[in-house]
């Protein structure tokens, strides 16, 4: 008599995933088109050809001008930002709506855009400690004084008034990391606080940088002095005594309104 055959077993796959406990992946927040069009339209409008190539060469910058000048700038972006048709109703939407405008430029003044959209009133409330890693994917990514001095003396300032005990450890963290720009950034992040200045921070975040050879860091040790010296003339005079080993450039930038 033939022995039956085993009844066949039914197993799921091993990688076939759990479908009731897996949670539905979000979608990517979506940047506003319209918004991204009407700001290139308007900036190509005012183009001018000869004034982008002096820019260009004196920003010693690999992506090209339009040739806008920082009023006219100002000028063609302000109706398009104030346009209730195009204000963003959401954190999300306006954070990607930055994020395309700058990583998608092809000219400077997109950039310049970006920031303008990041820094516009309307968005006040969410420029806080979650806008942190796009300032600095914005730093990361435009390493030059005119962009990066524009986020740490604004926007990351902007979060440090607010949220000053949990800035305070991360600016210290962004003092001592690898890439000169986020230093610079940390180093700058006081200018223009003036009686706000929390001056421990302000040593904590120039003082790993002193020995620093490159120009941008010493020439950031010694602005960021210099703002605070407006304020605390005798804590600046203090802490260039205090430090000899101070490079002369910032020094001389340090003192240069105290002498």
């Amino acid at each position: 008599m033939a022995t039956p055959p085993a009844p066949e077993r039914h197993t799921a796959p091993a990688s076939e995933p759990n479908a009731a406990s897996a949670p539905e992946p979000h979608p990517a927040p979506e940047p506003d088109p319209a918004l991204i069009a009407a700001i290139h339209a308007a900036l190509a409008a005012q183009a001018d050809p000869v004034r982008a190539a002096g820019q260009q060469r004196y920003m010693k910058s690999a992506m090209p001008y339009l040739g806008l000048t920082s009023p006219q700038l100002k000028v063609t972006l302000r109706p398009i930002l104030r346009d209730p048709a195009y204000r963003l109703d959401n954190r999300e939407r306006w954070e990607a709506t930055v994020r395309a405008l700058w990583d998608g430029a092809t000219h400077r003044e997109h950039w310049y855009a970006a920031l303008a959209l990041a820094g516009h009133k309307h968005y006040r409330p969410w420029r806080d400690l979650g806008t942190l890693d796009l300032y600095r994917h914005l730093i990361l990514t435009g390493q030059w004084w005119d962009v990066v001095d524009e986020i740490a003396t604004h926007r990351v300032r902007e979060v440090l008034d607010t949220h000053p005990d949990a800035m305070s450890i991360t600016l210290r963290q962004w003092a001592i990391d690898d890439n000169l720009w986020i230093r610079r950034s940390a180093m700058l992040s006081q200018v223009g606080r003036r009686e706000r200045t929390d001056p421990q921070l302000l040593a904590d975040t120039i003082t790993p940088n002193i020995d620093g050879r490159d120009f941008f860091s010493r020439k950031a040790i010694g602005w960021a002095l210099r703002e605070y010296a407006r304020t605390n003339p005798d804590w600046v005079r203090a802490f260039v005594a205090r430090h000899p080993d101070l490079s002369g450039l910032s020094r001389r930038e340090a003192l240069k309104h105290l002498d």
